[in-house]
């Protein structure tokens, strides 16, 4: 019996890689099954960015290579997760005056309005990785979502602009294509790990996803069901075992033991004579209080809350966001994050987890994986666009080259 089409995902994070090999589903409810993943330290990367190109490439395929044996899949291309604080986001508004003398607007009309939207200035070495259309104007009427077949004389367009560092950009393909892995498009990893874990209603309230990695955490808000922010913050929970290893007087390695085997976020509710055995953790003898590690980690964990609530009050939606912030990435699996994440964001809380998928969903049944995941589901929506499953879709062909490879993909975040 034939296979459906294979899909795969390749997340290039600042400490793991992660590989995703999935097929699509035959049911609309479950649309794709995972037939194998694979992961492995990404020993050359660092915030986001590859520092060393061999390395990486190392680390890639031996990713890859664990994939591959699980789901008997070749792996030759994929698409890929762009992660580093060196990505932003802009909004833009193009303007441009309807073709047809009887003022219908065509397809054509709403390609035009969103290259002249894409028309800016990024300053140098930076390129534009995304354009995501939010809503349309047509004269005086405004919130449209698909203006084609209306009628008019002006048509206006709001997007917003994902850019990222030109050179970043190319060093991570460029340590891709070493591994022998062709790249079908790139993904701001942020927007990634919110397609796997949102839906449709969380996007039309108002939501905020926050991806705790290593080094870095992604930023991502959606209302009305269109992405209204995205960045990457500077802090990860790496930082927080850096600051245990300084705290303790002890090694990293040790420090992240215990991280992940005694860590939490509310000090007050361990008991101030609770100790933990550094010896028995691989260092030296000794024993720790069990609230100053939860102290410590309590410490990194606001600041990066305190930075998404700056984020969001620049914003103006800090408290508005009536689905709440959702957490996924590693860092996301701290007991007590959940509360901590309440009293300091003002907003409901909760854990993302991947959905909708079959196969062997017990090793991405975490939070760990949503980025990767939602590189899946990024791909099939692609995949069922070039096959003429919809319509409504921009071609950005005369933009720059990187913004040619995600014609036909963007409404994947709209609603």
């Amino acid at each position: 019996m034939p296979r459906q089409k294979i899909i795969i995902g390749l997340d290039v994070g600042s400490s793991n890689i992660r590989v995703a090999v999935a097929e699509e589903g035959k049911e609309p409810a479950i649309p794709f099954q995972i037939l194998g993943v694979g992961q492995s330290k990404a020993l050359g990367m660092r915030k986001g960015a590859v520092i060393d190109l061999e390395e990486t490439a190392k680390n890639i395929k031996e990713a890859v290579a664990v994939a591959e044996r699980i789901s008997g899949i070749k792996v030759e291309s994929a698409t890929i997760s762009l992660g580093g604080d060196h990505l932003g986001c802009r909004s833009s508004r193009g303007v441009i005056a309807v073709s047809r003398a009887d003022g219908e607007i065509s397809q054509e009309d709403t390609e035009r309005a969103v290259r002249a939207a894409a028309a800016i200035s990024l300053g140098a070495n930076r390129e534009i990785i995304q354009i995501v259309p939010k809503q349309f104007s047509v004269d005086s009427q405004q919130s449209i979502k698909d203006p084609v077949g209306m009628r008019g004389v002006r048509l206006e367009v709001d997007v917003l602009i994902l850019d990222g560092s030109t050179p970043f950009i190319k060093n991570l393909l460029k340590a891709i294509g070493e591994a022998e892995i062709e790249t079908e498009a790139l993904v701001p990893s942020p927007l990634a790990a919110a397609k796997a874990v949102l839906d449709r209603r969380q996007k039309e309230l108002g939501v905020l996803v926050l991806d705790l990695g290593s080094a870095t955490t992604g930023f991502c808000v959606f209302e009305e069901g269109d992405i209204i922010d995205s960045c990457v913050l500077p802090v990860g929970s790496g930082h927080i075992t850096n600051d245990l290893a300084i705290g303790l007087r002890t090694s990293i390695d040790v420090a992240e033991k215990i991280k992940l085997e005694y860590g939490s976020v509310l000090p007050d509710e361990i008991n101030k004579k609770e100790t933990i055995s550094l010896e028995k953790l691989g260092g030296e003898p000794g024993n720790v209080s069990r609230q100053k590690v939860a102290e410590i980690i309590e410490a990194r964990v606001a600041e990066i809350f305190d930075l998404a609530q700056k984020r969001l009050k620049q914003i103006d939606r800090a408290g508005l966001l009536p689905a709440g912030v959702v957490l996924v990435g590693g860092g996301a699996k701290l007991p007590g994050l959940v509360d901590l994440a309440k009293e300091r964001l003002r907003l409901p809380a909760q854990i993302g987890f991947p959905v909708n998928f079959e196969g062997v969903i017990e090793e991405v049944d975490d939070p760990c994986f949503a980025t990767v995941l939602g590189l899946i589901l990024c791909a099939g929506e692609q995949s069922e666009e070039l096959r003429g499953r919809r319509s409504n879709v921009f071609d950005f062909s005369s933009l720059a080259p990187v913004v040619k490879k995600f014609k036909n993909w963007f409404k994947s975040f709209l609603p």
